[in-house]
């Protein structure tokens, strides 16, 4: 009965730790890592090894590797390279597209919740996404709502009515992982203007 409870506790770590990846889209230090998840460093280690495997011995078109930097990064297989450029708009920066994947696969969803998930810089993502349209904003209290537009189904040839298809996913996992780390990403909270202050104009308030 321990080892069992001792596998199951493993096993929860090991998708904590996918998730975190996954989530974050970036590489990530092990110091990184175990913060996220609350565990020591050598569990993560742990963790993040039977991880790596696990993905190695799956066909997808996802792996986990460690970086020569010592971080790890769930990513794009290089035999799936080629699908990048049709993928990804090419003069969207690295940190909006990383941001419209999350809002493609979570939303809809609170403003403040895609801030903790990709950090401040957000806001000025949202901006961005939704002058080009391919993300829809709607008043949510005293915040905002977003999810992706009709043109951002039609751009990844998604179906509309079904946002939370496997082809969807494929296809949002395939864009987060190919990209690099999003270093043009805003880090300063202070150097942002106020959400609240951001294109009132785009708001959109029949969004359902």
């Amino acid at each position: 009965m321990a080892n069992s409870q001792t596998d199951l506790r493993a096993n929860s770590l090991v998708s904590t730790i996918e998730a975190i990846l996954y989530l974050k889209g970036q590489p990530l230090s092990l110091a990184e890592i175990a913060d996220c998840a609350g565990c020591a460093r050598d569990l993560a280690h742990e963790a993040l090894l039977d991880l790596m495997n696990d993905y190695a011995q799956r066909d997808t078109a996802l792996e986990v590797v460690e970086l020569r930097k010592g971080c790890y990064t769930l990513q794009l297989r290089d035999r799936f390279q080629s699908l990048v450029e049709r993928l990804i708009p090419a003069d969207l920066g690295v940190a909006a597209l990383r941001t419209l994947a999350v809002i493609a696969l979570k939303g809809p969803l609170p403003m403040a919740d895609l801030v903790d998930l990709r950090g401040s810089g957000a806001y000025q993502h949202v901006q961005e996404l939704v002058e080009r349209d391919f993300v829809k904003k709607r008043r949510y209290g005293r915040s905002s709502m977003v999810q992706v537009s009709e043109k951002f189904h039609r751009y990844f040839q998604l179906d509309v009515e079904n946002q939370n298809s496997a082809q969807l996913e494929l296809a949002l996992n395939q864009l987060r992982s190919s990209l690099p780390p999003d270093e043009d990403a805003a880090e300063d909270p202070e150097d942002l203007e106020d959400p609240e202050d951001l294109d009132r104009d785009s708001v959109d308030p029949d969004l359902d």
